[in-house]
């Protein structure tokens, strides 16, 4: 796509959370600036909302449907986005199909399987209400090759690839002895992770390992308490963010994802962009960006992965980084649009 497109995103993620959803929306909006395009964000910033239960971070816009039909009346975009699958992205689906517009979504979030971890509602029911959501998109975009063929063997339709990037300007490699002065006097090796702190994330797999050296925590979230009363061997950093985050992942001997139900990891790539090994289960996002013995280590033995990485090149991490650009992401997003006909609109 060469002309100048009106954009409209519409996405129910958004600040103050930080998140990979998040970050990545944020980096295509600029990117699709920088190249010209007129992206608007609709986010619950916009509408009335309530704090989302057990997550009050996350806010849930009430009742946007009006709101939502004036704002892409107004803007009457070129494409229709839908990041997400919450309040706005299901009153944005509505809007469409009653209009007869085409649009896009994205599949960003594994739902059922962090349903299931806090509620117990069995997976089957919560795929089938998102096959519905998806397959009335013109394409449902996912980042990676495992989670495309997970979702065709759920029934999901019109599939495309939307991969993710990493600024390595910010996240990069910094001297050894410059790297320690972060994390001050911790035993080496420093195991880090990178993340909310929430039950589906796997962090008890992590922090129940007897691990050398020392065990590093970055983020914030819903489980934090509970971490930090059940693990008081760990180091728990909080939130960070920019440079001070940039430094601490420098200073990491290895990276390690626990995670089992995410669709990416953008930290992944934060990590080897800093030169920093990751150890990560065999699943889907670790599997689809790390080289085994280049880049980390897959393992179902968490310990036996970390071990593995510990001894692999920090250049070549950062090697494997620089292949993963937002500019190209967000080329990706472009072709994938779906254009809405300025007659819709009349």
């Amino acid at each position: 796509m060469t002309r100048s497109l009106s954009i409209a995103i519409v996405t129910d993620a958004w600040a103050p959370q930080v998140n990979g959803v998040v970050h990545t929306i944020g980096r295509t909006h600029d990117e699709l600036i920088a190249a010209g395009h007129r992206p608007t964000i609709l986010s619950p910033q916009s509408f009335r909302s309530i704090p989302c239960p057990t997550y009050p971070e996350i806010r849930l816009a009430i009742f946007p449907y009006r709101r939502l039909a004036a704002r892409l009346e107004a803007l009457r975009p070129d494409a229709i986005h839908i990041a997400t699958e919450g309040p706005l992205g299901h009153a944005a689906r509505r809007y469409c199909l009653k209009r007869n517009l085409p649009f896009t979504t994205a599949y960003h979030t594994r739902f059922p399987e962090y349903i299931a971890a806090r509620f117990g509602l069995p997976i089957s029911l919560s795929y089938a209400w998102l096959r519905r959501f998806h397959n009335a998109a013109q394409a449902v975009m996912v980042a990676t090759p495992s989670i495309e063929a997970e979702l065709r063997e759920k029934g999901f339709q019109r599939i495309k690839r939307w991969s993710r990037g990493v600024d390595t300007r910010l996240f990069r490699p910094r001297p050894r002895a410059n790297a320690q002065q972060p994390l001050g006097d911790l035993p080496r090796p420093v195991h880090l992770y990178v993340g909310r702190l929430a039950v589906e994330k796997n962090l008890e797999a992590f922090l129940s390992l007897d691990l050398p050296g020392s065990q590093v925590v970055i983020g914030d979230g819903p489980a934090q308490d509970q971490l930090r009363a059940r693990f008081p061997k760990a180091h728990f950093f909080g939130k960070q963010i920019g440079e001070d985050l940039a430094q601490l992942y420098a200073a990491a001997d290895v990276f390690v994802f626990p995670s089992l139900t995410d669709t990416f990891g953008l930290v992944i790539l934060e990590a080897l962009a800093s030169g920093v090994p990751v150890a990560a289960y065999p699943v889907a996002g670790p599997r689809d960006i790390i080289r085994e013995g280049v880049s980390g280590a897959l393992d179902a033995d968490l310990a036996a992965a970390i071990a593995r990485a510990r001894a692999l090149s920090r250049l070549q991490c950062r090697a494997e980084a620089e292949r993963f650009s937002w500019k190209a992401a967000t080329q990706q997003f472009l072709a994938n649009l779906a254009l809405v006909p300025a007659r819709l609109f009349g």
